[in-house]
This record gives C-alpha cells, structure tokens and sequence, in this order.
C-alpha cells in the first residue's frame, strides 16, 4: 500500500483527482448552504456547512503541504471552479421556495392574463406609465418550480415582456397552485399505521 501511495500514479493522478472531486464537493455544499440560509433552514444550512468545512480542511491542508505539486493546485483550483457550476446547476434543480414576479406589457394584457389564471396562477394587474407612455403591470408570486411554465405562458403571448424575477422568503395567503395530490400508492403508504 505505502508503495502504491509514494507512486507517480498516485501523486500526477489519483491524488489530483481526489483533490477536484472533493474540491467539487466542498464548494457545491457551500452553495447549497447559503441557499439553505436564504430560505431560512438553520439546522439544514448548520449540518451542510460542517460536511463542508470538514473536506475544506483536509483538501486544503494536503494542497499546502505540497505546494511544489503544481498539478494539485490546479485540481484544487479547476475543483473550485466546477463546484460554483455545479453549485448553481443543483439551486436550479432544487428550485425551493417562492419568487415575486414582475411583468411589464406595452399592449393589452387581457389575454396573458385570462390564461395565467386557467393554470392556477395568483395575478394582480394595474395601468401604469412607462417611459415610453402607456403600460400594464402583472404581479404573480409562485413556486419557483413553477416559474419556467409562467415564462413560457407569458413569452408566447408578449415576446417583448419586460420579466423581473425575485426570491420570496415570506409569503402569507394568496393564490397559489395546488401541490401535485398523492398517488393511491402514497396515499396507502402515508394511512398505515407503524406498530
């Protein structure tokens, strides 16, 4: 074993490999941690940022002790690097929470808004002025998982829609579409009783 780890296999590539992997974790938890601490979720927030921390401390404390290992800075920095991606591709697929929605139409939102409302989405709508005269403003908070559909809805109506899109970290009574109603299977699961 202490052969295969003083090997040129294992210094110019297995360990760099560790390095990125563990480096793409440790900077995914970070990501996912402050979104956690965005929506409020303390205690889930406070577990990530010790696993986080935890490969953080190794991984680093490895890259300085060789620091004359050039392939391991650069593991450590392309890890970095990936991690933030990979960060932001898992807030995008998590999609937790609510966001506030702000449309702004230069033409007659009747239509947008007719169809908005068949698919369950809470609007609230007014004239207003723009800079360029006459305008219409639409208000929806949703799921953020919902947002990709409102988009598309919105856009095949008013392609040129201004769309300003932000978090909602407290929301109390509103319109909102239903959550997806359990399957039978669910339903069977979530009615037994644990003896």
């Amino acid at each position: 074993m202490e052969e295969f780890i003083n090997s040129d296999i294992f210094k110019w590539v297995i360990f760099p490999l560790v390095i990125f992997i563990s480096r793409i974790i440790d900077v995914s938890l970070g990501t996912t941690r402050i979104i956690m601490i965005s929506k409020g979720r303390k205690e889930l927030a406070m577990l990530i940022g010790f696993f986080e921390i935890t490969i953080w401390v190794l991984v680093s404390a490895q890259v300085i002790r060789s620091l004359d290992n050039f392939v391991f800075i650069i593991a450590y920095a392309g890890g970095f690097a990936a991690g933030n991606y990979i960060g932001m591709v898992i807030d995008e697929k998590i999609a937790m929470g609510k966001v506030s929605v702000r449309l702004i139409l230069n033409k007659d939102p009747s239509e947008v808004i007719e169809k908005l409302k068949e698919n369950g989405y809470g609007v609230t709508h007014f004239e207003a002025t723009g800079s360029r005269g006459k305008a219409y403003v639409i208000y929806s908070i949703m799921h953020r998982k919902k947002l990709e559909e409102f988009s598309t809805i919105v856009t095949q109506r008013h392609p040129k829609a201004f769309i300003s899109v932000e978090d909602t970290r407290l929301v109390r009574e509103g319109v909102f579409q239903e959550k997806k109603k359990k399957t039978h299977f669910r339903k069977m699961l979530s009615s037994r009783k644990i003896k």
